[in-house]
């Protein structure tokens, strides 16, 4: 932890640099490489929707010290088609989830459950689930989504600048497409618990931006008077100096969800967690990657075709090369009086008049 601590000094200071702005083509490669991974997931093996989203039922029995082996058993005594899913829900609680069934198929899933557990069919919870609800959460998400962007689309344009306000909303984009590129790679089942997790993610990749664009802001407030840097120069900087509070912060929020993800849903079974974990784990880690490689460099693209920020490199570069002449000047000069001068070459002393 020292020297961590000791890097952020390092880095906030300027003696130790990450040049992240000036590699930004290496992360535009790797997020290019992510987009379309993302791309041939959704397009291959596509979202896997749940029974919320594409209709089925869901069929609860409740019995102490239960376990999944009688529903699987009771699923291939029924011969209900597809794939069911079929989760404990507490200690005492196992939920099948099916796709449509009729009538007839549904009476003997009942039938089987009663016999495989000795309760009765009237103690099942059975609830019919049809499409038109999963399609009123979809639709209102998506509205959520559009006004989520124009609302902080403005908010940023006015507390920074519209340059900015672009590159966060890119950097948001950028982070939703490749998680729900990479939930559809794991194969997951989209829920409303998912939606929320990708919802969530977005306020979050924002919050980190705009922590590290304040800071680019103060670097640059006063650049074009001072001339001792660049736009991407001074950019960078500010990027090094929250670079491991962005760490910080994102570890920590890393952890809990991690665990719930890997400790919770993949050790003890816990699967009503695994959906809204994966879309937070996989949004926050990607929220933290873009609001440092992607969002700061895509503002510097823009900043430095601006006629002003292109006379400033240019006052800038003339700068550096008349320092280096001076230098090599001073240096020649320190090296001609630096000679040693011998008892020969010392002038002559006056002898005083007694």
């Amino acid at each position: 932890m020292s020297r961590l601590t000791g890097l952020g000094g390092r880095l906030y200071s300027g003696e130790t640099s990450i040049d992240v702005i000036g590699k930004k083509r290496r992360w535009y490669a790797f997020s290019g490489l992510l987009i379309i991974i993302s791309l041939a997931a959704l397009s291959i093996q596509g979202l896997k929707l749940g029974i919320e989203f594409k209709g089925g039922a869901s069929y609860t029995v409740t019995k102490t010290g239960i376990t999944i082996i009688g529903a699987e058993d009771a699923i291939k005594t029924a011969a209900i088609p597809g794939e069911p899913i079929v989760q404990t829900v507490g200690t005492n609680r196992v939920r099948i989830q099916t796709g449509a069934l009729t009538g007839a198929q549904s009476s003997a899933l009942q039938d089987a459950l009663s016999k495989s557990y000795g309760v009765s069919v009237d103690s099942i919870d059975t609830q019919i689930i049809g499409p038109s609800w999963g399609k009123e959460i979809t639709r209102k998400a998506l509205y959520g989504l559009i006004g989520f962007i124009v609302v902080v689309l403005l908010y940023l344009a006015m507390a920074f600048e519209p340059k900015m306000a672009i590159s966060a909303i890119i950097a948001v984009i950028h982070d939703v497409f490749i998680t729900v590129g990479i939930y559809a790679l794991v194969g997951f089942d989209v829920t409303p618990a998912t939606v929320i997790g990708f919802l969530t993610i977005l306020g979050y990749s924002l919050y980190d931006t705009v922590v590290v664009f304040d800071k680019i802001r103060e670097n640059t407030r006063s650049i074009t008077a001072t001339a001792k840097s660049t736009f991407s120069q001074a950019a960078n900087l500010g990027v090094n100096q929250t670079l491991v509070r962005s760490f910080n912060t994102s570890l920590i929020a890393l952890l809990p969800v991690g665990s719930i993800l890997f400790v919770g849903a993949g050790i003890l079974g816990a699967g009503t967690l695994k959906d809204l974990s994966l879309a937070l784990f996989i949004g926050l880690a990607t929220g933290t990657y873009s609001s440092i490689f992607i969002a700061p460099p895509i503002l510097a693209t823009l900043r430095e075709r601006e006629p002003a920020m292109r006379a400033l490199a240019k006052r800038v570069a003339s700068r550096s090369a008349g320092g280096s002449t001076i230098n090599a000047s001073s240096n020649s000069n320190e090296y001609v009086t630096t000679e040693k001068r011998g008892p020969r070459n010392q002038p002559k002393r006056k002898h005083r008049r007694k």
